[in-house]
């Protein structure tokens, strides 16, 4: 049964890295019945739903693509047409943000947080969060005009006669305008509220072409695909549909996924920020995500709109671009939260994250807050942690006992394992008793991993002395080589190594496992090795987690086992 010991001991360690591979990973979402019906009615010859250029495969587009169209293009009929007409850039700043609006589109080409830096330098610029090269705004508009061709490219007319906005004491509008020759007019009319990271945009379509439009209108948030996945944390496009958070990874140039019901928002998300679209009292809609060419795109399609000859359709949204900070979420909208996601333990992480922000409007300074967190947890752990260090110390005063069974049993494995659970019977001890209340803590360990690796309030939060970003790895020194296993920035991981010392300490404190001596003192030398190379790329919010954590389990042990066992 001692032998049982070590493989339990192995498999909750493999099992923690086994569960977040398998259920906090993000999954691809499966495709919607609707694409299978779309390819088998195309296979069949009936007539099937008209696609947008990115369901269909490269180099089948019968017109250009309005994502590839020349950014000076216009759509026929433009006023930009007309000899003189320049598509203007107009500035827009608040409070919290600098935006720019192009008539070429009427979208979003950039837009800048004040509070935020790219780097955690205090001269870096401020952080952007539309990619400068990205073929058009975002979000962008996309219906077709009378002809067909795409309005993306379009030039509209601001209403406004300067090139720039200051929002500051009271919101401010701006009403965007093209109109074709053949009678369709779009308004885009964008409201910038100062002091919050969330935009009003109304879109009015009106119809004076003669005849009913049938059209899809949709609206896009555009992104550039990450160059490496991530790890520990969703990025990419996500919706609330019928209030279920679909979180969609998307490969590029797959078939488009799609979901459709109630649509509270489409989002792009990336691992502390996001761009969002919010429907106010819209129809039910359809979402379609897709990665086009390193392009990423999640749209919100209102499919077959019918507008009547001299009718006109509004839609109002809310647009928000900024931190994934779940106040500033919920002060948009309270379905925008959702976005916030720390998996299968969301219910322990979400209160941890309270305190912790708790902590530090007490005490600015987060690594404080983390330890203090980390101290109030063990506390809440602190029976848990008693009963399994009791057992812990009964097995390793037992030792000496189950030596010598060992000894004179050597040859009959049959006999020794008779004899070690006689002896677990006479001292009465659980042989399991040291484990299963660490099993117990599992839940807790992953909802303060997720909330520490996700959490906005730890970019670039400084500690102490050299750990100025406590969602960076912790390094010391920077040096001009690569080091194996290790990712750049290239340093001494000091938190890390003394992290790595703890556990080597606590090893040696527990009694050792399994009917091999040599076997146990290789355990007890490899364990603290594995998880220092696997914390060597952490963020040092994690680690300083981490650590804390382990010289509180030291403390609790030395405690515990000179009282009730020694």
């Amino acid at each position: 049964m001692e032998q049982a010991r070590l493989f339990i001991a192995i498999g909750i360690s493999f099992t923690i890295f086994l569960i977040w591979a398998t259920f906090f990973e993000p999954k691809m979402k499966e495709k919607a019945p609707e694409i299978q019906k779309t390819a088998q009615a195309e296979k069949n010859g009936q007539n099937a739903p008209a696609p947008y250029p990115e369901e269909k495969k490269a180099g089948e587009y019968d017109r250009p693509d309005p994502v590839q169209m020349n950014p000076a293009q216009t759509a026929p009929g433009d006023p930009a047409a007309s000899p003189g007409r320049r598509a203007r850039t107009i500035r827009v700043e608040t409070p919290l943000y600098e935006a720019e609006i192009s008539e070429n589109g009427g979208a979003l080409k950039r837009f800048a947080l004040k509070e935020y830096r790219e780097e955690a330098a205090p001269d870096s610029p401020y952080k952007e969060l539309i990619p400068k090269d990205l073929p058009t705004g975002s979000p962008a508009l996309d219906f077709p005009s009378p002809d067909g061709a795409p309005i993306s490219g379009a030039v509209f007319d601001a209403d406004i006669e300067t090139d720039s906005m200051t929002v500051s004491g009271a919101e401010k509008a701006m009403t965007l305008t093209w109109r074709s020759p053949d009678g369709l007019a779009i308004e885009k009319r964008y409201v910038f509220r100062p002091g919050r990271y969330d935009i009003g945009l109304e879109i009015r379509i009106v119809n004076r072409t003669g005849e009913v439009l049938r059209k899809d209108m949709a609206l896009s948030l555009l992104s550039r695909a990450a160059a490496k996945a991530a790890t520990y944390g969703f990025e990419g496009p996500s919706a609330l549909v019928d209030k279920s958070l679909e979180q969609i990874k998307v490969k590029e140039d797959e078939e488009t996924q799609r979901f459709s019901g109630k649509i509270d928002f489409i989002a792009m998300e990336s691992r502390y920020f996001m761009g969002s679209v919010i429907p106010q009292n819209a129809p039910d809609a359809e979402v379609r995500a897709f990665n086009r060419r390193g392009d990423l795109y999640c749209r919100l399609v209102y499919p077959g709109l019918a507008i009547g000859d001299g009718e006109s359709r509004s839609f109002s949204f809310n647009v928000y671009y900024g931190p994934k900070r779940l106040g500033d979420l919920k002060s948009v909208s309270p379905e925008l939260a959702h976005v916030v996601n720390f998996g299968w333990f969301d219910f322990i992480a979400k209160p941890c994250l309270w305190l912790m922000n708790f902590f530090y409007k007490h005490i600015p300074n987060y690594g404080i807050a983390i330890i203090l967190l980390t101290l109030l947890t063990k506390l809440l752990l602190w029976p848990l942690g008693t009963k399994s260090y009791k057992s812990m110390g009964q097995m390793k005063k037992m030792q000496p006992l189950m030596a010598e069974l060992r000894e004179k049993y050597k040859h009959d494995k049959k006999r020794m394992n008779e004899e070690v659970m006689s002896l677990y019977k006479t001292y009465k001890v659980n042989p399991l008793g040291g484990c299963l209340p660490m099993v117990a803590q599992i839940p807790v360990f992953f909802a303060l991993y997720r909330m520490l690796y996700q959490a906005i309030e730890l970019r670039h939060a400084p500690f102490l002395l050299w750990i100025n970003d406590l969602s960076a790895p912790d390094r010391l020194f920077s040096f001009p080589f690569s080091i194996p296993l290790m990712e750049p920035p290239y340093g001494v991981p000091v938190l890390t190594l003394i992290m790595g010392g703890t556990m080597f300490l606590q090893q040696k404190m527990s009694p050792p496992m399994g009917n091999d001596p040599k076997q146990a003192k290789m355990m007890m030398t490899l364990m603290p090795i594995v998880f220092t190379v696997i914390f060597i790329n952490f963020s040092s919010g994690l680690v300083l987690y981490w650590l804390i954590n382990n010289v509180l389990s030291i403390a609790q042990q030395y405690y515990v086992t000179q009282k009730h066992v020694a």
